[in-house]
């Protein structure tokens, strides 16, 4: 008996509204798509995802309360150098991290998701530079 593997179709371009989205949520339909696991021909140790196109990220819904309680963290390596960010600051600052770090920390911790985060694109406004590769929109329920 052999096993055949289907060789990865050429992917496809998908956009997203985030506005009013929940974080979590938006960034578990973006990792899913991203993997390629929505396909029937997935397979877990090939690239077989999407290409995905997030626009109003800078508009995402949080509760009145996270903007406080949330804290991002960064370390450099060296003694002291911890460094926290709260949420107010991030969509302040770069609205569209919040986004990439969510989703990858969802992907999986290998070589094939540095990959799948290079096919992320994340716009803090309504425009983007992709319309001539025609993406299909998505519509994500709350």
């Amino acid at each position: 008996m052999k096993t055949t593997t289907l060789k990865p179709a050429d992917p496809e371009w998908i956009i997203i509204d985030a506005q009013g989205q929940n974080l979590g949520r938006l960034s578990t339909k973006i990792a899913t798509i991203l993997r390629g696991k929505h396909k029937p021909s997935f397979s877990p140790h090939q690239l077989c995802g999407d290409h995905v196109i997030v626009i109003n990220a800078q508009k995402l819904f949080f509760h009145p309360t996270k903007h406080r309680r949330k804290i991002y963290v960064k370390h450099s390596g060296y003694l002291g150098h911890l460094k926290t960010f709260s949420l107010q600051s991030m969509i302040d600052k770069k609205p569209t991290a919040m986004i990439e770090l969510a989703v990858k920390g969802m992907l999986p911790k290998n070589r094939l998701s540095r990959q799948m985060l290079k096919r992320l694109h994340v716009y803090a406004g309504a425009e983007h530079k992709h319309e001539a590769q025609q993406p299909k929109v998505l519509t994500v329920t709350k």
